[in-house]
């Protein structure tokens, strides 16, 4: 009888573990992420960029738009990383397709000069203009002038073109664990060139 009942209570206490450990475990790394953003953030601010980048790291891989931008930033500057504008295409794509306005203004960027992906005025200024549709004050109007000055190397009809790809644009953001595939945007939209 007494080993029916250790019996009984390993097994309760087996099934039991099992039903809250894969609700935790899922927790832990939203967690841990978001620490890590907490300290990566804290790292940009006092220039600390090689901290910056191995705390970023993981939240931007699971989707977080803010890191992702950051990161971004640091490739595309070499700022605590290798400069590397591939990489930096690849992390502004994922941040700027959630709506993130630093990620789509960096993503502009680098359409404008062809660093990374290639050189397209009509995805340049669609993300140019998006990033500058959630700026405010000063930052808007740099946004502004910076989305015309690749304006005026484009033809009227490049700019209703890219006019229309920003009003139809949705952000999509982007779903934890789900990875994407390499090269591809969330919304199966070639992200850049290989």
């Amino acid at each position: 009888m007494f080993k029916a009942i250790n019996l009984f209570v390993g097994l309760f206490c087996t099934i039991l573990i099992a039903l809250v450990l894969p609700a935790h475990a899922r927790r832990l790394p939203d967690r841990l992420d978001a620490v890590q953003l907490r300290k990566g953030l804290a790292a940009v601010s006092r220039q600390d960029y090689t901290a910056a980048g191995l705390l970023l790291r993981s939240p931007a891989e699971h989707g977080n738009a803010s890191a992702q931008a950051v990161l971004c930033f640091m490739y595309t500057y070499g700022r605590g990383v290798p400069q590397s504008f591939r990489e930096a295409a690849h992390w502004c794509h994922r941040s700027a397709g959630q709506g993130n306005a630093q990620g789509q203004y960096l993503l502009g960027l680098l359409y404008n000069t062809g660093h990374g992906v290639r050189e397209d005025y009509v995805q340049a200024y669609k993300w140019l203009n998006l990033a500058a549709a959630h700026a405010s004050g000063p930052k808007r109007d740099f946004s502004y002038r910076i989305r015309d000055a690749v304006a005026a190397k484009m033809s009227p009809r490049q700019v209703a073109k890219a006019q229309a790809l920003a009003i139809a644009w949705r952000p999509a953001p982007e779903l934890r664990g789900a990875a994407l595939m390499a090269g591809q945007c969330a919304d199966g939209e070639k992200c850049f060139d290989p």
